[in-house]
């Protein structure tokens, strides 16, 4: 969460830099100029990325596959979207490293990579956590009611499906 709000302060920071930087070289009608030149190069790039990726993605869906590669490069052309449309120098370059096909493979790989990992690790604190009991002598002295309580309601719920309830249903409309 720290390096999420230092991006929200840095990026406008480094972003303005670069205006005021470039402007003084340029001349600020033509970095003007050049701002709204890389937004409108980007959507139009984008719009092309982005039917290609749609495409792929149904083409896979059809054959019964599974498009996790192209719903990860879905997510990279959204985020570098996202950054064309933000006036700046940089968040362009990185909002074009979206759009460029190698390095949106690499951002979708690295998007996948923490996706698997989060998933596992989720999977490992869920399995962890789980209450089932051991039989290794020291986890002997750990408290099994979370277990004990949930055998208690299996009891109870199996002894209350005995009861069966016959009855008709009919609907007058």
């Amino acid at each position: 969460m720290r390096y999420l709000l230092l991006l929200f302060i840095s990026v406008p920071i480094v972003e303005m830099w670069l205006l005021i930087a470039v402007g003084q070289q340029i001349g600020a009608p033509l970095t003007i100029s050049l701002v709204v030149a890389t937004a409108v190069i980007g959507v139009y790039w984008l719009r092309q990325q982005g039917f290609s990726t749609l495409t792929r993605l149904n083409q896979r869906l059809a054959s019964g596959q599974l498009p996790a590669r192209e719903i990860a490069e879905g997510v990279v052309l959204t985020v570098g979207g996202a950054l064309l449309l933000t006036p700046g120098f940089a968040t362009d370059i990185l909002g074009f490293s979206c759009l460029f096909a190698p390095t949106r493979a690499l951002w979708a790989n690295s998007l996948l990579l923490r996706i698997q990992a989060g998933a596992m690790a989720g999977f490992k604190t869920s399995f962890s956590n789980s209450s089932f009991q051991s039989n290794r002598p020291e986890d002997s002295s750990q408290d099994n009611s979370a277990f004990q309580d949930k055998s208690a309601l299996q009891r109870g719920a199996s002894q209350s499906s005995n009861d069966i309830i016959d009855g008709e249903y009919s609907r007058d409309d």
